[in-house]
């Protein structure tokens, strides 16, 4: 791992995150809510002067991740979730111009899985799949120790797979709860968390179906471990037992056994996993 800082940048929904990482420690992280309704520069200079506040730590490196197509190569973003001006924007270049460091992008999902793997639950695995739980179903691969995202940064969308009559995240993810049960799934949370039996009926439901997604993973990437993160994962009590249940019809017991199951504790680890990207980018070179 570097001994030198590097940043990290998290383009969440509402709000961006630009955290300091130093042998593996945060040091300190900084947050803004996102200019939602600005020009994509309006939204980078939000990014710039987030970054500029940290440069007392003379990081070696940036790492950013977003909830959106990336051509990583280029450091391209198109068409960020709940940016609408976001469309097509050169983040990497804009960056490197600007601060005069190498920049590393992808998918939120990927580097949530890179993250658990440097800082988290799935630190000494090799075969891992991390799974974002919240208005949609993300998922990263590392693959014999790697992060490996496909030629489109689009490796693993296991939440965009066929089932019943659309797709997994229909019905493993907040909006389960919206299509199926015209619910609001934080509502159902605290209702569950009340012990509330109709709330904790359709969790149960929930998990049968989060079952199928994770029997998917196993089928395609046969891991050591899956980590669950995002919004969600809170509820996995709520769910756990059905999952869990539906899986001991899985009939390659072998893989089963074998596989964990983990739910992500570390805190920021959405800046982590960026800063991840960046310091096994760096590591690479």
């Amino acid at each position: 791992m570097t001994k030198q800082a590097v940043l990290g940048i998290d383009m969440g929904a509402t709000n961006i995150r630009v955290g300091v990482v130093l042998d593996g420690q945060m040091m300190v992280c900084h947050t803004a809510e996102v200019n939602r309704m600005g020009t994509d520069m309006d939204v980078v200079e939000q990014i710039f002067g987030l970054i500029e506040n940290l440069r007392m730590f003379k990081f070696e490196a940036i790492g950013v991740g977003v909830p959106s197509v990336v051509d990583e190569v280029q450091g391209i973003v198109y068409d960020v979730q709940n940016l609408p001006s976001w469309k097509e924007v050169h983040l990497k270049q804009l960056l490197e111009s600007k601060f005069s460091v190498p920049v590393f992008i992808n998918n939120d999902a990927n580097c949530f899985a890179l993250g658990e793997t440097y800082f988290g639950k799935a630190r000494g695995y090799q075969h891992v799949v991390g799974v974002t739980i919240g208005s949609g179903l993300g998922a990263g691969l590392i693959l014999n120790g790697r992060l490996y995202s496909g030629r489109n940064c689009g490796a693993g969308e296991v939440g965009m797979l066929s089932y019943r009559d659309g797709v997994i995240e229909y019905y493993c993810s907040g909006q389960f709860f919206q299509r199926k049960h015209h619910l609001n799934g934080k509502n159902v949370f605290h209702l569950a968390l009340a012990g509330d039996p109709g709330a904790l009926k359709i969790f149960e439901e929930f998990g049968t179906h989060m079952a199928k997604a994770v029997e998917n993973i196993i089928y395609a990437y046969d891991p050591e471990m899956i980590v669950f993160g995002g919004s969600l994962k809170d509820a996995y009590p709520f769910f756990e037992a059905s999952m869990h249940t539906i899986l001991q019809t899985f009939p390659y017991k072998h893989s089963l056994r074998n596989l964990k199951i983990e739910i992500s504790d570390t805190e920021n680890i959405a800046v982590l996993g960026a800063a991840a990207l960046a310091i096994s980018s760096i590591i690479k070179q």
